[in-house]
């Protein structure tokens, strides 16, 4: 049994650009499968910060315990009496933990966007670090987190220097631009994991509860109402105090309205339901690798998440969506990155039809959203997202793409937006994006990728 750990302060580190795992504090509290499981309480109560510890079998490490999955495990009916004096293994093989595990020398903005693309039950596990010499160590989640905002804040003072002096090599600033990009797509994720997290856990397991109780509800309701009915046919004249409390009660409006209140009580349900999976299914946290997806699904989602923009008070007419849609198989891609490009287009276009009936109100007197798609040669899918607003003139068009360019007011975009969505279409995918505007004439950004993936994405 080892019981040292290497923590120190992780506000005191010194990081650089490039830093790596391997300068992050991290624990090396070890722990023999064989021994009770009581053994482990003591650790994490010795040990209030220790995030988990590593798992032996005859000083080999076999995997590892995080301090949430323990705690949550021994807080549920008979769990402690179960496994508090049995051997870990059995404790380990009831919970069959996902251990996530890299190299030390990993930098630590890599690891920090590999670890958010975890499942949302997951991504705030800690993470098993292996040195070069085989040597496992624990690494709180929280600390990579911590790390990776102190790099981003360096790459922001770097950047404001490099912007200063104006003499930093062409070559060299593109990098710092692309760590950059790379910080601001983690925190991107890092918020997307916390939102589809929290719905999941604390809106949908009670949606649950009463989606499931009003089935039981509504054939109970129904019972009842046919007792009193069976009633009503047998003893036609009751006593006068019930033929009081029956006139009192509106007896046969609550008969006539309680099933239509349940079935609104359903479809309000549903609807929450319906949501929650469009949430799910426009993140897709965890799915970080490629696979065959529904683009219409992808847009459909992004759309439900975007509905209060589209029905914007303070515009004279709600945003009107027009999707035509041509029949497509599943295209073989990236679905977050391609549900992070919808969000971006269709908030662009958002934004440009709010300032387009604001600005000029006689122009846009119907301001429209249209989304087209189709396929090409059998080869390749298009995606057209076009609006009617203002359009962008033809000097702000020829920037459009370049990270940091941006016609947005100080505070409302940072630039980026254009830039990682192009990335991500030409990059990851191999494919095409353009843009097709002139003033006063709308404009539309037109996608195209391959229906099947040829080795190109990095």
């Amino acid at each position: 049994m080892l019981a040292s750990q290497s923590v120190k302060n992780g506000h005191d580190l010194s990081l650089r650009l490039d830093s790596t795992l391997q300068e992050l504090p991290v624990w090396d509290i070890e722990v023999e499968i064989h021994l009770p499981g009581n053994k482990l309480i003591r650790f994490f109560e010795h040990e209030p910060l220790l995030p988990g510890v590593i798992l032996t079998d005859h000083q080999q490490v076999v995997g590892m315990i995080s301090r949430q999955s323990f705690f949550e495990c021994m807080s549920r009916p008979y769990s402690f009496g179960l496994f508090s004096m049995r051997p870990i293994e059995s404790l380990y093989n009831f919970l069959k933990p996902q251990v996530f595990t890299f190299p030390a020398h990993k930098l630590v903005t890599e690891a920090t966007q590999e670890a958010l693309q975890r499942s949302p039950r997951l991504v705030y596990e800690p993470i098993l670090v292996k040195s070069s010499s085989g040597k496992y160590k624990v690494l709180d989640f929280h600390q990579l987190l911590l790390a990776n905002s102190q790099i981003h804040a360096l790459t922001l003072e770097k950047l404001q220097h490099v912007k200063k002096q104006s003499r930093i090599a062409k070559a060299g600033f593109r990098d710092l631009q692309n760590n950059y990009t790379q910080l601001l797509q983690n925190e991107k994720m890092a918020a997307l994991g916390q939102l589809v997290a929290g719905i999941a856990h604390e809106v949908n397991n009670p949606i649950n509860f009463i989606a499931g109780n009003l089935v039981h509800t509504i054939d109970y309701t129904q019972q009842l109402l046919s007792l009193i009915n069976l009633y009503q046919n047998n003893y036609p004249h009751p006593v006068e105090e019930i033929a009081t409390a029956i006139a009192e009660s509106e007896l046969g409006f609550i008969t006539n309205d309680l099933p239509n209140l349940l079935t609104s009580m359903r479809s309000g349900c549903d609807r929450i339901v319906q949501i929650i999976r469009s949430l799910r299914n426009f993140s897709r946290l965890d799915e970080s690798d490629r696979k065959l997806v529904d683009i219409h699904e992808g847009i459909d989602s992004t759309l439900l998440i975007l509905q209060s923009r589209l029905k914007n008070p303070n515009i004279t007419h709600p945003i009107n969506v027009i999707k035509e849609y041509e029949n497509l198989p599943l295209v073989d891609c990236y679905a977050g990155l391609l549900n992070q490009v919808f969000m971006n287009l269709l908030s662009n276009a958002i934004d440009a039809l709010e300032e387009s009936t604001v600005k000029y109100p006689g122009m846009v007197t119907k301001p429209q959203i249209i989304i087209r798609t189709g396929i090409i040669d059998d080869q390749q899918v298009v995606i057209r997202i076009a609006d009617n607003g203002i359009g962008i003139p033809e000097e702000a068009k020829q920037r459009l793409f370049d990270p940091f360019f941006t016609t947005k007011p100080v505070g409302k975009g940072t630039g980026l937006g254009l830039s990682i969505c192009h990335q991500i279409i030409v990059e990851k995918h191999g494919g095409q994006m353009d843009c097709v505007s002139s003033l006063g004439q709308g404009a539309e950004f037109i996608i195209k990728i391959p229906l099947k993936f040829q080795g190109f994405g990095k």
